[in-house]
């Protein structure tokens, strides 16, 4: 029986796209990088914005590094949900969802998650919300989901991640625990191919979670 979930933010929860877009544009504006789309930016995200930024850049010394991470992160705490919304049904769902323990584990800062979380409406659903300065190690690691589990004291067998790209399959893969892979979100369904279970709307988590706590698997 499952008691513990744990969600990805960004192409899970809510569609970030445009305003992190907004802010990775603005960080490389002044180091002549070319201007990047939305679609591009989602493809890209999900494993942090200082490792995304970094590889963006022409130039890659430690300087110029910590400043367009500076640029980001200072345009991004301003227009943090400025286009941001969350996904058709999650907050319904979540309603549903009053006996599990539910967890956010995100590759975006822990402030800056929890900021996305409560301008949505939807932060108070949830017991703990991690970000990347708030853990051990990022996604696709494991550590986060293990600490979750030791923090809460729930076992694997009652553990399950709920994410839309292959960081949060992968993390969950090697945590031990059921994966369930989104396809509305930022990745495309080709690289979810490996999770135990594959959903296209945020409502059908429910039935999910019924088909594993009815039969174990």
């Amino acid at each position: 029986m499952l008691k513990l979930l744990i969600f990805d933010l960004d192409g899970t929860l809510a569609d970030t796209g445009r305003d992190i877009t907004d802010a990775l544009n603005y960080a490389l504006g002044p180091f002549g990088v070319r201007t990047y789309s939305i679609e591009e930016t989602k493809a890209m995200v999900g494993s942090g914005i200082s490792k995304l930024l970094a590889s963006l850049l022409p130039v890659n010394d430690e300087g110029t590094r910590q400043l367009v991470t500076d640029r980001f992160i200072s345009y991004y705490s301003e227009h943090v949900i400025d286009y941001t919304y969350a996904y058709p049904q999650v907050k319904e769902t979540l309603e549903q969802l009053g006996n599990y323990k539910k967890a956010v584990v995100s590759n975006k800062r822990e402030v800056l998650s929890k900021e996305v979380l409560r301008g949505i409406g939807i932060l108070h659903y949830f017991d703990v919300v991690w970000g990347s300065d708030s853990v051990r190690a990022m996604k696709p690691s494991p550590v986060p989901l293990l600490d979750l589990m030791n923090k809460f004291n729930i076992l694997q067998e009652e553990t399950a991640i709920i994410g839309d790209s292959n960081y949060d399959v992968e993390a969950g893969k090697a945590a031990g625990i059921k994966t369930i892979a989104v396809t509305y979100g930022f990745r495309s369904r080709d690289v979810l191919k490996d999770a135990d279970f594959i959903i296209n709307r945020f409502d059908d988590l429910p039935d999910t979670l019924h088909q594993i706590n009815e039969t174990g698997h």
